[in-house]
């Protein structure tokens, strides 16, 4: 697409009446609740599923690469904000034995083929939670920053040709597009700083629509621990920092991808990217969704699909940022499904870890409710401070829990061996016996055991590299060439603890 037509297309959705948009958000709402409370979104098989993000690199550089869109479609993966950027979604497998392990070898499949596409072109896929090394011949503040103006409207170089992208840039949507993180600032004026970050997102489906709100509320008590197991993108690429290296290490935050997000897509008196709220009802889940202002709204053709009924409000939902978020689409009426996204985790150094953490959440969700873990009553206060707090410290961070006798506690290792005791029963009734639950746990138990996440692993090798002199720019360099090196070994059937 050509820019004078991307252009076209821009300025046509920004012309869409908004009061007609939300006139037909409204209509669709009621429609859906409707169905909703009619069990139609029911199903009795927990569903899970997997959404996967990566960067393309040079293979001998380990610099960014930008991915040719025909070499994407070619692979099956789907575009994603940046030009460098590659995303595979899984199907929606049952949550069980064969359901995992369909998943696990999808994902291993797909990734497999892909890769060998791709080295043809000199370019790998790297899975993390940031690049740090720019293409050649630029920098990162170039390439998140480059920008034209094409019949009045601003384009960002580097990203896909996604209207909606675009668009944003170009509305009254109130956020700064600014990047903000210790020692980091980045004006721009698109989104395309968000493209810095790459994530795993799981999807649980619930078997009963109703019984959404609770499994919400559990989803948040768990968000802290789990993310603070994740963290994986401790720092940026090196020109974006304007302090010594000693300051930087000293404030260096796990999981920036977290305050990425937020920096550059909040609207100052209107958060968007934010630890929601506990839900009181499955009503109040579509109202909070449909109520979220839409950036930009697109009047949308009634397709033949089940959800096509619903595409306005889906369309709402696109620009619904938060990091847990219910998600109520299905293309057939059979199909049709509620469930819970989890957003806050940072891609991954190995598929098996990726699955790990789909595992986990999973088996969480099927547990603490069933046991009615007391969990459920740790204040929305306490499970947001644990959020931000495992995002800043990972694994080191001071989180609050309720134990399963309803005793608080802030002792790590209590926390998580309650946890992976709940996550394994989930498995269990779900039918994974003792070896399955163990395949799927272990390499995070390893972590907590260890005391090691990706994010410590990136942090102790740059530390150490600076302690002996090494200016900081070559030492993070060298750290993400090792990190593609480990993973060129592991992505695809080993493990990150492997790595340790």
């Amino acid at each position: 697409m050509s820019a004078s037509e991307l252009a076209a297309q821009v300025r046509a959705a920004l012309s869409v009446d908004r009061e007609e948009f939300d006139a037909r958000v409204a209509d669709e709402v009621e429609e859906l609740k409707a169905e909703l409370h009619a069990g139609t979104f029911d199903n009795p098989q927990a569903i899970v599923g997997l959404e996967y993000e990566f960067y393309a690199a040079n293979a001998e550089t380990d610099a960014l690469e930008r991915v040719p869109r025909r070499l994407l479609e070619f692979i099956g993966f789907e575009k994603e904000l940046g030009l460098h950027n590659a995303e595979m979604q899984t199907t929606p497998q049952p949550l069980s034995t064969y359901g995992l392990r369909a998943t696990q070898a999808e994902v291993q499949a797909k990734l497999d083929a892909a890769l060998g596409e791709v080295h043809t072109e000199g370019m790998t896929l790297v899975s993390d939670g940031m690049w740090t090394v720019p293409p050649v011949g630029e920098t990162a503040t170039s390439y998140l920053t480059s920008s034209v103006e094409e019949d009045g409207v601003r384009l960002a170089t580097n990203m896909s040709d996604s209207v909606r992208y675009h668009a944003m840039a170009n509305t009254e949507f109130g956020a700064d597009m600014a990047l903000s993180a210790p020692h980091v600032s980045l004006d721009a004026e698109t989104v395309m700083p968000e493209s810095l970050i790459t994530s795993i997102q799981p999807h649980y489906q619930v078997p009963s629509a109703e019984d959404l709100p609770t499994h919400f509320r559990y989803a948040l008590r768990v968000a802290g621990p789990l993310v603070a197991l994740a963290v994986n993108s401790p720092f940026f690429p090196p020109d974006l920092y304007e302090a010594d290296p000693e300051e930087i290490l000293a404030d260096c935050p796990m999981e920036n991808r977290i305050g990425v997000f937020e920096s550059v897509l909040n609207p100052v008196d209107d958060p968007k990217v934010c630890f929601p709220e506990d839900l009181a009802s499955l009503d109040e889940a579509v109202d909070r969704i449909a109520a979220d202002r839409t950036v930009v709204p697109m009047l949308q053709e009634r397709g033949e699909q089940f959800h096509d009924r619903f595409a306005h409000f889906r369309h709402t939902h696109g620009t619904y940022w938060r990091w847990v978020r219910p998600v109520f689409d299905g293309p057939t009426r059979q199909a049709a499904n509620a469930r819970i996204e989890f957003r806050p985790l940072p891609g991954q150094p190995t598929v098996r870890d990726s699955v790990a953490f789909l595992a986990f959440l999973a088996g969480l969700m099927e547990s603490l409710p069933r046991r009615e873990h007391p969990a459920y009553d740790l204040e929305w206060e306490t499970a947001e401070a644990n959020f931000y707090a495992a995002a800043a410290d990972g694994l080191q961070a001071e989180m609050e829990w309720l134990t399963r006798d309803g005793e608080r506690t802030t002792d790590a290792a209590t926390i998580y061996e309650e946890l992976f005791e709940h996550a394994r029963d989930g498995l269990e009734l779900r039918g994974l016996d003792e070896r399955e639950c163990d395949y799927y746990l272990d390499p995070l138990e390893k972590r907590v055991e260890a005391d090691r996440t990706p994010a410590r692993w990136k942090y102790e090798r740059v530390a150490d590299s600076v302690e002996r002199g090494v200016p900081f720019t070559e030492a993070v360099w060298e750290m993400q060439s090792a990190y593609i090196d480990r993973q060129a070994e592991t992505l695809v059937e080993g493990c990150f603890t492997d790595w340790v």
